[in-house]
């Protein structure tokens, strides 16, 4: 009798030793789950923040190339111009 009272006790010991570890492991686990939800939130942040300014970029050079378009056609209107001038008065 006094066996299988050691042996429950044993058992009931290391089922409670067994069980305070996973709970130890499973908090731990839950940080390090809200550590990495948190960096990939600010990861995200970043991503979004420098998307932002590749577009607005985007935006500018869009803008720019229009400008230098209209300043060729000038060039090309005025040259075109100039020759005729020129070959009238050659």
């Amino acid at each position: 009798m006094m066996k299988h009272f050691n042996r429950t006790f044993i058992a009931a010991g290391v089922s409670i030793l067994v069980f305070t570890s996973c709970e130890n492991v499973s908090n731990k686990v839950e940080t390090q789950l809200n550590n990495l939800t948190n960096k990939a939130n600010q990861l995200d942040s970043i991503i979004n923040t420098e998307m932002d300014k590749v577009i607005k970029l985007d935006s500018v050079i869009n803008l720019e190339d229009l400008k230098v378009k209209k300043l060729d056609s000038l060039v090309k209107e005025t040259s075109t111009k100039l020759d005729s001038i020129w070959k009238k008065h050659k």
